[in-house]
């Protein structure tokens, strides 16, 4: 029987079946599980969540003497919740860049929550159920169709610890902004977003020592870690709860049309839809992003070195459509105008992916830093134009990324 309590009422052994308030509000990946640790009711009790639901034909249930909501109430909460929703939609109408930036920055920081303990509840050999993350899903789905550059740009920041659990957030975002420039239903969508989202779940079961090496891995070495899609499509097979988009994800993610890929060496029609998405989204991420190994590198160089790739590696229409998704000039990317002076691209074109707004910050003629200004090179009769990228190795600004994440003062 479902029952609505406060959260000092909870304790061990108990089934918390749902909480009540916001996913970015509690501190779990899923709403839906048995409470084992006492850490974990610290971690609700420390949070703004102060009364959740619990199942009592699945767990403890509360002593006779304390308050509870029946089911009844339950429905009647949830058909009000429904009846509000219909009158009120979610908020996805477009925004400009710096607008979406501060509620992305909070979906990144929970989603990275999140997939840190859904990982660490695979490494410990505990099902993963993939149903549970469409909460997470659909928080990023919202904001991409808000904004497509802030949530993804801002993922991409990842620190080399955290890059495995950022990864996801980040391929998420990319499949869900893919997905929408292919023209594909709100259902497959969303598909694509959660198959982003588990498509490295093998990872949690690699040896840590050779996840995070710092160095080249040895044949063995690279051997474990060519063995994580097989890994992932497994735990996600034993969890029973992932649909067959993830689960074909998972697997294939690292297969390429020429049949030079892994684990099943498919080719071109071979792969499906969604794992030449998944292909696509995962090597973006992971070649602009810092590794234990290497720095990441600038994004429009990164668009460059995947379209040299492209004809052996990715689908051609997939590749092309995924660029149309982020830009031939990514935000974030080092560009210099035909005016000498260096920018970075804080929001792409309206009508052309050449003409993105860039944020004018240093003159190379001058050798100098110069007031920050937003140029939109789309603008009627603007005399601007990029006539190359520039690497920020070679100038070393220490806050190039201030300079596109933060917003206008």
């Amino acid at each position: 029987m479902l029952k609505k309590i406060g959260v000092q009422q909870l304790r061990v052994g108990m089934y918390l079946k749902e909480f009540c308030g916001s996913w970015m509000e509690h501190p779990f990946w899923r709403s839906s599980f048995v409470i084992t640790d006492p850490k974990d009711i610290e971690a609700i009790r420390t949070s703004s969540i102060r009364e959740v639901w619990i199942d009592s034909t699945k767990g403890l249930d509360v002593t006779a003497d304390e308050p509870v909501c029946s089911v009844a109430e339950h429905e009647a909460q949830v058909d009000a919740e429904l009846a509000s929703a219909a009158q009120e939609e979610r908020q996805l109408e477009s925004v400009s860049t710096a607008t979406e930036f501060a509620r992305a920055a909070k979906i990144v920081a929970r989603s990275r929550q999140a997939v840190t303990s859904m990982f660490e509840e695979a490494r410990m050999g505990r099902a993963v159920d993939a149903t549970s993350a469409q909460r997470m899903v659909e928080e990023i789905s919202d904001s991409v169709s808000r904004n497509p550059g802030a949530l993804i740009s801002l993922a991409r920041l990842k620190t080399a610890d955290d890059y495995t659990y950022m990864h996801s957030v980040a391929v998420c975002a990319l499949m869900v902004a893919l997905a929408r420039e292919l023209g594909m239903d709100e259902a497959q969508t969303r598909a694509a977003g959660t198959a982003g989202l588990l498509h490295d779940l093998g990872k949690a079961v690699m040896p840590l020592d050779v996840l995070n090496k710092p160095g080249k891995l040895t044949d063995a070495e690279f051997a474990i870690i060519r063995s994580h899609p097989e890994e992932g499509h497994r735990l996600l097979l034993q969890a029973k709860s992932a649909d067959a988009v993830a689960l074909d994800v998972v697997l294939h993610h690292h297969e390429k049309v020429d049949g030079s890929g892994y684990p099943k060496r498919l080719r071109g029609d071979g792969i499906s839809i969604f794992a030449k998405m998944g292909a696509v989204c995962d090597v973006y991420d992971a070649i602009t992003s810092n590794r234990p190994y290497k720095a990441g590198w600038d994004p429009a160089e990164s668009v460059r070195k995947m379209a040299e790739w492209s004809q052996g590696h990715f689908d051609p229409r997939v590749f092309q459509a995924f660029v149309k998704s982020i830009g031939i000039y990514p935000i974030g990317s080092l560009v210099l105008l035909s005016s000498g002076r260096l920018g970075v691209v804080t929001e792409q074109g309206r009508k052309s992916l050449l003409t993105p707004q860039v944020k004018v910050f240093f003159s190379t003629r001058s050798n100098a830093r110069i007031r920050p200004e937003i140029i939109d090179l789309g603008s009627a009769g603007c005399p601007h134009k990029i006539v190359g990228r520039e690497d920020p190795e070679k100038w070393k600004f220490p806050d190039l990324n201030e300079m596109w994440c933060t917003a206008p003062s």
